[in-house]
């Protein structure tokens, strides 16, 4: 019975890199990536193509790339804008004819104005990680 925990134990980590793995693959198409490759110290930044069970397919300056899973030690996306940065406003005020004051002989006619603008705020999301390799599988060289 303790062999069967203990086997069971050292399958968890396992079980868990095969998750973080699909959580990759779950990703949309164009998705935001920051890619952390064995070896390197600067992260590549690109969008996702695919995910397959040997390779990550990203994007970089229009050129499709394959990055082996064996070579990453990390994968950041950027989530989804939850609401747009751009937003619009309209403002509409209407006059009375009776508290306009100009000419004897001009006609009541209730006024309108409208105004519109644009304003551009917010930044982009940060990077969440969602693939970390664990410290028992080393990189393949």
């Amino acid at each position: 019975m303790i062999q069967l925990g203990i086997a069971l134990a050292l399958c968890l980590p396992l079980f868990a890199v095969d998750n973080s793995w699909t959580k990759v693959r779950e990703l949309k198409t164009g998705t935001e990536l920051r890619v952390t490759k064995a070896g390197e110290r600067q992260p590549v930044l690109a969008k996702l193509d695919e995910a397959t069970d040997e390779n990550l397919i990203v994007i970089l300056k229009n050129e499709q790339v394959a990055i082996p899973k064996e070579k990453i030690d990390r994968i950041d996306y950027r989530p989804p804008q939850t609401s747009s940065r751009v937003k619009t406003e309209t403002k509409s005020t209407a006059t009375d004819p009776d508290q306009r004051r100009g000419m004897p002989n001009e006609s009541r006619v209730p006024g309108q104005s409208t105004s519109s603008g644009v304003t551009f705020g917010g930044s982009k999301a940060d990077f969440e990680t969602i693939y970390r390799r664990t410290t028992g599988t080393p990189p393949k060289q």
